[in-house]
């Protein structure tokens, strides 16, 4: 990837980044100016120090020693108040801002159409919202500002050692150049490896966020030993990429050190010979450019290890920019609100492709008008499922018209559109939250009192209420804690309370208890009477029950009447799937 390829720092993305500090600009710029006022007071004490020994020690001034010492007490309070306000406050700027990427992240997340959720990996997603938003607050409390102050430090610095002496400050420069080079390869190397080391922490979040999920169909088929190998591979190029970052700091931090002692070591032997033989260089100035080399060439390493947590930064910036940059949304340009829908629903030549050139729908036409049950049969990949997605805009058509009450679906809101229909999946999703929670989804106007009289009247309120805590039942993660058929009943009654006037039903009963299958039949009955409903069925009831029955295959309507109707045809595609499918039920 273009990122990995050499460049040591992205400035674009960067100044990106920087824009979401502008509401905090009051903040940012107490932060920059703490780091310029430590930056001027870093080099008060040596300078007081070398006074110190030239004007009191040497010429043993018991009282002037006091009093630089004293001085010198006030500087470094002045350093510890200023230092201790420059992280509190830089940390402070990193947590806002990435609290407010996240807050955009997460509602451009929930923004995007289905599509982009059929491609990409949950784990992935997860470590992009937490783990590298986290990082990004680092550049803040660790990174950027740490390295800016530094940056200053060492320019006043250096602007010091010219001053009281070129010929010590040459030989420190000397040996600058070595380090630098070598700071440089450190920070190019470092991107890459820290490159490495974020893909491999996703593909780990991603590998292990998924068998946690699919865990029972592990166990089931006996793949413990297969998926565990898997992952010490998975395991093993993530430590492969943090052994590399490892690698690299060994090589540099060994370097640095070297190159501070023969500094000071050239420092000491030059500057002490001018002092021995002509007195030119003072005690003072040598020890001050001790301290000073040290205050000089810290910096250097602690920037290499701050660019470390830059680059980490960087990379996962560049990760979470990408996601926000996606273009991966349903045009949400409508302005009609779908209200006091009376239900009746048209596709006219309606084609839908989830592939390029691989068309699902092709060319499908059908009218259920306000109030009726339109079932739809077909096999497994007709395009059944499709419909339903399609009617409440999770995809784009690529051709026809879908339209409600003669008002094409595209004029309508989003919010207002899918407000109007309900939805109960075959595959039930539940929140790991109580039962209230996930039957009124948290909104406002739905009461505790209405949930429950709903429950009364499609027959679910006594299997609630016999539950520990009733509807403050907590169902754990994917509403484990019920039956599937106990799931079921609370998607019935989440649809029930929303008052749609579409309803969709993609029956699923084929693992449930006979118990719960009357429950769910009786909840069935209830919920569609009045409303316009679609229901991909599973069970010879409801498509008995049904005003039209509308036959697919391989994405086309190939026959459409009542169950009766459709029946009297000879060799029919629904009388084959009757014969096979539904006739040994009717028996039973």
């Amino acid at each position: 990837m273009a990122e990995t390829q050499g460049s040591a720092f992205d400035f674009k993305l960067f100044r990106q980044l920087l824009r979401y500090t502008r509401p905090y600009r009051g903040t940012y710029y107490f932060v920059a100016f703490s780091a310029v006022l430590l930056a001027a007071l870093a080099v008060v004490n040596p300078l007081l120090l070398e006074k110190a020994i030239n004007q009191s020690i040497v010429p043993k001034d018991s009282e002037m020693l006091l009093t630089y010492v004293l001085l010198m007490f006030g500087v470094l309070l002045l350093e510890v108040i200023f230092q201790f306000c420059f992280i509190y406050f830089a940390s402070w700027l990193g947590q806002e801002v990435i609290r407010d990427i996240r807050v955009r992240l997460f509602n451009k997340m929930l923004s995007f159409k289905m599509q982009y959720y059929d491609k990409a990996a949950v784990g992935r997603l997860v470590t992009r919202a937490v783990s590298d938003i986290e990082t990004i607050s680092q550049i803040f409390s660790q990174g950027l500002f740490t390295i800016i102050a530094d940056l200053l430090k060492m320019a006043v610095i250096v602007g010091v050692m010219l001053y009281k002496s070129w010929q010590l400050s040459l030989l420190v420069f000397a040996v600058l150049p070595f380090i630098l080079y070598a700071t440089r390869i450190f920070q190019k190397k470092m991107k890459v490896a820290f490159e490495m080391v974020r893909n491999e922490v996703a593909n780990l979040n991603s590998f292990v966020q998924e068998r946690i999920t699919g865990m029972k169909i592990v166990q089931i088929f006996a793949r413990e030993d297969t998926e565990f190998d898997r992952f010490k591979e998975i395991n093993a190029k993530h430590r492969k990429g943090w052994i590399k970052t490892v690698w690299y700091n060994s090589i540099f931090f060994p370097i640095a050190e070297m190159s501070t002692s023969v500094t000071i070591g050239l420092v000491t032997w030059f500057g002490g010979l001018r002092a021995v033989e002509n007195d030119l260089l003072s005690l003072g100035i040598i020890v001050m450019f001790i301290q000073l080399i040290q205050m000089l060439f810290r910096p250097l390493r602690q920037i290499a290890d701050k660019f470390n947590t830059l680059q980490m930064g960087m990379v996962a910036t560049n990760r979470v920019f990408k996601i926000l940059e996606t273009e991966s949304f349903i045009a949400d340009t409508g302005t009609a609100v779908a209200e006091d829908i009376k239900g009746r629903i048209e596709f006219n030549k309606v084609r839908f492709s989830y592939v390029q050139d691989e068309e699902v729908l092709k060319g499908i036409s059908f009218t259920a008008e306000a109030g009726q049950t339109i079932a739809i049969v077909g096999s497994t990949g007709a395009g059944k499922s499709t419909v339903i997605n399609l009617l409440n805009r999770f995809y784009e058509i690529d051709g026809g018209v879908i339209s409600i009450d003669g008002t094409d679906i595209k004029k309508f809101t989003l919010d207002s559109l899918r407000g109007q229909i309900a939805i109960v999946l075959q595959d039930v999703f539940l929140f790991a939250d109580t039962i209230l929670a996930n039957i009124t989804l948290n909104h406002p106007e739905i009461t505790i009192e209405q949930v429950t009289a709903a429950a009364k009247e499609i027959g679910v309120h006594e299997f609630i209420a016999s539950l520990p805590g009733g509807y403050e039942y907590n169902v754990k993660e994917r509403g484990v804690m019920l039956s599937s058929g106990q799931r079921q009943l609370i998607a019935f009654l989440r649809a029930y309370v929303s008052n749609p006037s579409i309803l969709i039903l993609d029956e699923a009963t084929s693992s449930v208890d006979s118990y719960s299958e009357q429950l769910i039949q009786d909840a069935t009955d209830k919920i569609t009477q009045g409303r316009t409903s679609i229901v991909i069925a599973h069970r010879l009831a409801t498509i008995k029950k049904a005003d039209k029955i509308i036959v697919m295959d391989q994405g086309k309507i190939v026959e459409s009447g009542t169950h009766t109707q459709l029946l009297q045809q000879d060799d029919g595609y629904y009388r084959n799937l009757y014969e096979v499918q539904f006739m040994a039920e009717e028996e039973v």
